[in-house]
């Protein structure tokens, strides 16, 4: 219980980190119509801009996110968590200055520069310095607790959003991120460049490591199955041997290829959802606060009772199935107020692939002895 306690600086981190991001979500779908299509209630060009800013920001994120991985086994996890936590506060000012065009469009841009820097980067720092910091009969716990955290950030931001009006929204929202990022600084211990990711003696990702042999007795029944890079030499791995790593076992680039399509489904929807509710029913901040209170508390209440219930029923595995198909329905309630329905239902079972992603992701490490 010790090493859960020793999370508590992360915790917090993470809780201001959603809490900022996720409070603006209400309101931009109207910052956006105002700026693009001012006056009226439908606008194809907000969603192709909001697909475009997807697309250059996963593109983008599939390529940073692993060197600043890299890295922070180098630098250490506190280090390369500052970059994200800071970058996102820049296109929270913007609009916390100004909403007019120029400044949506200046938003715009630099909202695609720090999702590339923070979209994928601060949920995997946060899972690495959970791994360094906890016991792996533990981690399943800890992802848990921080999964839960992560969504109370989203509701009390959402909450929040609720009873501001737009212009303190986005302020409040750059002065939590702010916040967040001075938190961190202050109080998070570095995991360090000291642990065990550097301990090329023992580090299952070489071909030429000799670790204990306590450990190599415990994994031989993984080992022919195992993929290996070739001895680290550089600060970097080449491309070449990311792709070796990913084809090198069957588990990884099952789970990788799975992924990427589910990713692919839901921003797509995502990207045209918020759109369509406010041309279908003339959604305004307010009420897309009020959707996304009632599905987030859904979401929040199957991480944190339903899922720790049953996982130890049926598995990490068949909830991961379960939480796909959950997520895959999200596509069918699309009509009338079937769609406030269907989309809390859907986002309480989607939230069981949230949570069991890291665990499953984890056991595929240990199965591919990724650490």
């Amino acid at each position: 219980m010790k090493d859960l306690v020793g999370l508590g600086h992360l915790f917090v981190v993470a809780f201001l980190f959603h809490f900022s991001s996720f409070m603006v979500l209400p309101a931009i779908t109207d910052v956006t119509m105002e700026a693009v299509c001012p006056g009226r209630d439908e606008c194809s060009v907000a969603i192709y801009l909001s697909g475009f800013q997807n697309a250059i920001t996963g593109l983008g994120a599939l390529v940073v996110t692993p060197i600043v991985g890299n890295l922070s086994d180098k630098y250490g996890r506190k280090a390369l968590m500052t970059l994200p936590v800071t970058v996102a506060i820049l296109p929270l000012f913007i609009l916390a200055c100004n909403r007019s065009e120029v400044y949506f469009y200046a938003y715009y841009v630099m909202k695609i520069l720090a999702g590339i820097f923070c979209e994928g980067s601060i949920h995997c720092l946060s899972l690495a310095y959970v791994a360094d910091h906890v016991g792996t009969k533990r981690r399943a716990a800890a992802f848990g607790l921080l999964s839960g955290v992560s969504a109370a950030g989203f509701l009390s931001g959402t909450l929040t959003a609720r009873f501001l009006a737009t212009s303190s929204t986005f302020q409040v929202a750059a002065a939590v991120g702010a916040a967040g990022a001075i938190y961190l600084r202050a109080f998070v211990p570095d995991s360090g460049a000291a642990v065990s990711f550097h301990d090329d003696a023992c580090d299952p990702l070489l071909q030429d490591s000799s670790c204990s042999s306590a450990a190599s007795s415990s994994a031989s029944s993984d080992e022919e199955l195992s993929p290996r890079l070739p001895p680290y030499k550089g600060v970097l791995p080449s491309p070449s041997d990311m792709v070796a790593l990913l084809t090198g076992s069957l588990t990884l680039s099952t789970a990788a290829m799975i992924t990427f399509f589910y990713s692919l489904g839901e921003h797509g929807l995502q990207t045209a959802l918020l759109y369509y509710l406010k041309a279908q029913f003339g959604y305004s901040k307010d009420e897309f606060a009020n959707l996304m209170l009632i599905a987030g508390a859904a979401g929040m209440i199957s991480q944190l009772t339903v899922m720790p219930i049953f996982a130890p029923i049926v598995g990490e595995e068949m909830l991961l199935i379960v939480g796909l198909l959950g997520g895959c329905t999200h596509g069918f309630p699309i009509w009338h107020c079937m769609v406030v329905l269907g989309a809390i239902f859907c986002c309480s079972i989607y939230n069981f692939e949230c949570f069991c992603s890291p665990i499953y992701k984890d056991q595929c490490v240990k199965k591919c002895w990724i650490k």
